[in-house]
């Protein structure tokens, strides 16, 4: 099994004048100490559940561009976009540019999106739930036609373009790989057999479920179910004296057999370094080896 971290918070003591420091030491700690992938959110204004919108949010991928230099093996990505946030020209771009600046370790995490607030407060469009399901779709194929070798021009119901033209391709091939965040039943679940190689879903009493639905889904797109990477949030909060550490490996045990590949979540005593050094001597061994 492996292990990502995903940064939300970004509050920290030093302020914004120290983010910069912080973020590049926390980013090359993680690296070295094993985790596998490493993820901001893609907010504007922080979410409720971390902290009030005022606090510290930077942009996601200016920062996944930053963080890129500071690390060696981690894929990196956001957890997740909404697909209203930018044009799918755009996102194809950023996603390709980080892809190859990084030396092949992006990874694009998409979804419907979600917070209304943000979306009005700063002009950004916010159809309604259906549209933006439609509109991911369509970006989804966006894509994937402009990784691939047709520059053709896209016609959608929702998109148009005349040519998808991309130069240099992803150093990924053949694409840097998709995770469509959600659990959704009928559609999100869908979206991930029909075009994606990884799923992510929170930690919820339904996850079996969840999991056969997405199966079901499978069998039904001709799409074998093995080859999607099953991930889930957990927390990664091994207490802050390591007091929680085995309640934590006992967790990521339960979610393994349950079928999960990964896990990825937040630290939540960032940004200490000794923290990450500890996961990385004291978990992520153990559950490599499940």
């Amino acid at each position: 099994m492996k292990l990502g971290l995903q940064i939300p918070n970004l509050t920290w003591p030093d302020g914004p004048a120290g983010l910069g420091r912080d973020l590049a030491a926390v980013a090359r700690t993680a690296d070295r100490a094993g985790f596998d992938y490493l993820a901001l959110m893609d907010h504007f204004f922080q979410i409720q559940t971390v902290g009030p919108p005022e606090a510290e949010m930077l942009e996601a991928y200016t920062t996944l561009g930053f963080l890129a230099a500071h690390t060696e093996r981690a894929t990196l990505l956001t957890l997740i976009s909404g697909v209203h946030h930018r044009p799918p020209g755009l996102l194809a771009k950023i996603v390709t540019t980080l892809d190859v600046l990084s030396g092949g370790r992006a990874m694009l995490g998409i979804g419907a999106g979600w917070n209304e607030e943000e979306s009005r407060a700063l002009g950004f469009p916010f159809p309604p739930v259906a549209e933006r399901f439609e509109i991911l779709e369509e970006t989804l194929r966006y894509v994937l036609q402009m990784w691939s070798e047709d520059d053709g021009p896209f016609a959608g119901r929702h998109i148009e373009a005349g040519r998808l033209l991309n130069s240099p391709q992803p150093l990924t091939r053949p694409h840097p790989p998709i995770m469509i965040g959600g659990g959704g039943e009928k559609k999100t679940l869908r979206l991930v057999a029909r075009y994606a190689q990884a799923c992510n879903l929170f930690n919820t009493p339904d996850l079996e479920r969840k999991l056969e639905i997405l199966r079901g889904h499978c069998e039904r797109e001709g799409r074998n179910y093995d080859e999607i990477t099953k991930t889930v949030y957990q927390f990664m909060d091994i207490g802050d004296d390591g007091e929680k550490t085995e309640a934590l490996i006992e967790e990521l045990r339960r979610l393994r057999g349950l079928g999960f590949d990964m896990a990825i979540g937040a630290v939540p005593q960032l940004p200490r370094l000794d923290i990450l050094e500890r996961i990385g001597t004291d978990v992520i061994p153990v559950v490599k080896a499940f």
